[in-house]
C-alpha cells in the first residue's frame, strides 16, 4: 500500500485510546509503516489509519484465499523479498492491495467513519425520471481521488519497474471501479415502483478479487520501448496474436503485467516456505503443488456440531458428532 510493501502487515491498533477522539488517530497514524507524506495525510483524515488497517486484512485474506490451492499461497513469509522482484505474483500484491485500499475507503465513507467524506453523491442518478436519491451509497469517487494522492501517482516512473507497479496499481482500482453497481428498491401500491430509491454500491470483494486473479493467470511480461510520437517510453509486451510483424503491443488497462519470470516455489527460498506440509486436494491440486515429490494421507476424526435444533425461546441446541475425514499433504 505504501508502493514499497503492498502488504504490510500492521499491528493491532485497538485497545484505549486507540480510536477516542482527540489525537487517538495521530498515534495510529504513527505505528504504520507509511511514508513522511503519507503520515502526514493520514494526521489530518481521521479514520484513515483504522480504514488502512481494513484494507490491509482485507487484502491479505483474499489473497490467501485466491491462492489457496497454489504453489505460492500469499503468505506473509518471503514477502519483502518478493516485492522487490517484477514476478507475477508482485504484480497482484500491488493489485490486491490498491483494490482493497480503494474499496475500504469508499466503505469507509459512506459507513461514516471518515471526517472529510460522506455518501457518493452521484448527481446522474436524480435527474432520472421518477428516481428519488436515497441511502448511503459507497463512495467510488472521492475513494479514487484521495487514492491516486496518497500513493503520489502523479510523477510517472521512468524506469520500468516503476511503471510496472502504477500499472498494476492502477489495475486493482479500474478493478473495483466496474464493480459498481447502481442498487434500487421500489416504493408504491403494491411494489409498482411508482418511485424508486437508488444508490451507488461496490461488488463483494470476494467478486474482485475472483477477478483479479483472471487476469494474474493471463499477466503479460513487458519490457520498455521508445515512443518517438508522445517523447518517452512505454511498457510493451508480445504482438497479439494474428498481427505478426507489427510493433509490440501494448498492454492493456486491464492487464496485470510483470518483467520476470517467478521462480517454482516448490523448496523453501526467500520468497516463500516453499510447498512442503501444505495441506492439498487429491483430485484437484495435489500433484501441481507438490510439485512431483508425491503426498501422504492421514486420516484423522472431526468433531462437529449437528442434530441442532431451535429451543423456545430463543437459542440453538446442538449435538456432537464425530466423522473421519482424510487429508493430503505434499511429502518432504
Amino acid at each position: 500500500l505504501t508502493g514499497k510493501e503492498a502488504l504490510t502487515h500492521f499491528p493491532s491498533l485497538g485497545g484505549p485510546g486507540g480510536s477516542g477522539p482527540g489525537k487517538g488517530h495521530v498515534k495510529q497514524c504513527e505505528l504504520l509503516q507509511l511514508s513522511r507524506k503519507q503520515k502526514r495525510l493520514c494526521r489530518r483524515e481521521p479514520g484513515l489509519a483504522e480504514t488502512l488497517r481494513d484494507a490491509i486484512r482485507l487484502g491479505i485474506l483474499e489473497c490467501q484465499f485466491q491462492f489457496r490451492s497454489e504453489r505460492w499461497n500469499c503468505s506473509l513469509e518471503g514477502r519483502p523479498s518478493l516485492l522487490k522482484r517484477g514476478f507475477k505474483e508482485t504484480a497482484f500484491l500491488y493489485a490486491v492491495s490498491a483494490a482493497a485500499l480503494t474499496h475500504s475507503l469508499a466503505r469507509a465513507c459512506s459507513a461514516g467513519r471518515m471526517e472529510r467524506c460522506t455518501c457518493d453523491d452521484s448527481p446522474g442518478l436524480e435527474n432520472r425520471k421518477a428516481w428519488q436519491w436515497g441511502v448511503c451509497g459507497d463512495n467510488l469517487k472521492y475513494s479514487t481521488k484521495f487514492l491516486k494522492k496518497f500513493l503520489g501517482q502523479k510523477r510517472i516512473g521512468k524506469d520500468l519497474r516503476a511503471k510496472v507497479d502504477i500499472h498494476n496499481t492502477n489495475v486493482g482500482i479500474k478493478a473495483v471501479k466496474n464493480g459498481l453497481r447502481t442498487t434500487c428498491k421500489c416504493h408504491g401500491v403494491s411494489g409498482s415502483c411508482a418511485v424508486r430509491t437508488c444508490w451507488k454500491q461496490l461488488s463483494p470483494f470476494h467478486e474482485i478479487g475472483r477477478l483479479l486473479k483472471l487476469r494474474y493467470d493471463d499477466a503479460v511480461k513487458v519490457f520498455s520501448t521508445s515512443n518517438d510520437a508522445v517523447g518517452h517510453s512505454e511498457l510493451a509486451g508480445p504482438q497479439r496474436h494474428g498481427h505478426p510483424g507489427r510493433q509490440p503491443a501494448l498492454p492493456r488497462a486491464t492487464d496485470l503485467v510483470y518483467v520476470e519470470d517467478s521462480p517454482s516455489f516448490c523448496r523453501p527460498s526467500r520468497y516463500s516456505l516453499g510447498t512442503a506440509g501444505r495441506t492439498c486436494s487429491r483430485d484437484g491440486s495435489c500433484d501441481s503443488m507438490c510439485c512431483g515429490r508425491g503426498y501422504n494421507t492421514q486420516s484423522r476424526l472431526v468433531t462437529f456440531s449437528c442434530h441442532c435444533q431451535v429451543q423456545w425461546c430463543c437459542y440453538v441446541e446442538c449435538q456432537q458428532c464425530m466423522q473421519e475425514e482424510v487429508v493430503y499433504s505434499c511429502k518432504q
